[in-house]
């Protein structure tokens, strides 16, 4: 069987213990781009650099995830493999360091690939990990982002608890979070989950309101000096751009003050959505809108 280090492509682990490490995934735990896109801010913001990354080779099907062709400014063309990379932010004066983890869900191979990104975590010394991911969810965009989470460690779920955050009752499909959070707590790595949940009718991405609701609450935990301006100048533009389709969709309209008052009686539900509710809530909304269009 192949070490760890066969699938790592490493420049050089921190040569200080870090203990703490954010994570998220692109693909089916990141609605709206939402968890992916509060890393990448986070990232830029901080100006952390990559220490390593898994090789794609063994945990992707590429006629399913293609790698994209890009073309530089000399003509050339490169590949961009699935990334799923490493960072270290060194911390600051009074702020420790952190490790983040910005991947893309595999299609292979779950087992192995969750134990290697928990191996990693141990090999910086990390001792206790977010992760951030957005769902969608039958909930109005126009009323504050819905989130829901999860924690081993006692003092996180009692805040979670205190800070209205849910704890999901879901049982169905999982994604690689589930797996990754085992692998670590089988290493003595404490895991919290927290979730980001997206109007289901908002194509748009990323959706930066999501986003930043993320980027406060793990910068909350974290302990993490972020500027969050810049972002939620973004989410007031990504807002703006929202309204103006709506205005212009009378059907759509109708659909959020139907699902605002829906929402607004059920507040204090701690479900998760199901995602077959869900999609059959969604059709039967595109129908309406399709037989509307049709007298139009």
């Amino acid at each position: 069987m192949p070490a760890f280090d066969d699938y790592l492509i490493v420049s050089q682990f921190p040569e200080q213990p870090v203990e703490r490490m954010a994570v998220a995934f692109r693909g089916w735990p990141d609605a709206g781009d939402a968890a992916s896109a509060t890393v990448n801010y986070l990232l830029t913001t901080l100006g952390a650099v990559k220490f390593a990354e898994i090789d794609p080779e063994e945990f992707f099907n590429f006629a399913q995830e293609r790698p994209r062709s890009t073309r530089s400014k000399d003509g050339k063309r490169h590949l961009q493999w699935p990334a799923n990379e490493f960072y270290l932010w060194p911390g600051a004066e009074t702020v420790p360091p952190a490790v983040f983890y910005l991947g893309t869900e595999p299609h292979l191979r779950w087992r192995t690939f969750s134990s290697l990104v928990a191996d990693v975590a141990r090999r910086c010394g990390v001792k206790s990990v977010v992760h951030i991911g957005a769902l969608l969810d039958a909930v109005p965009h126009t009323r504050p982002v819905k989130f829901s989470g999860t924690s081993s460690n006692r003092k996180v779920q009692a805040a979670f608890d205190t800070g209205n955050i849910r704890t999901s009752n879901y049982q169905g499909p999982s994604g690689i979070t589930l797996p990754v959070s085992e692998s670590l707590a089988a290493k003595g790595i404490s895991y919290t989950s927290l979730w980001g949940h997206v109007a289901h009718y908002l194509h748009a991405t990323p959706n930066f309101r999501v986003s930043l609701g993320l980027a406060r609450n793990l910068s909350d935990m974290l302990q993490l000096p972020i500027n969050l301006t810049k972002l939620s100048a973004m989410a007031d533009a990504f807002d703006r751009e929202v309204e103006k389709v709506i205005a212009e969709d009378e059907q759509l309209g109708k659909y959020i003050t139907t699902l605002e008052g829906r929402y607004d009686a059920t507040i204090e539900s701690a479900e998760m959505p199901n995602p077959a509710d869900l999609v059959q809530e969604l059709e039967r909304f595109l129908r309406a809108e399709r037989r509307g269009g049709a007298g139009n």
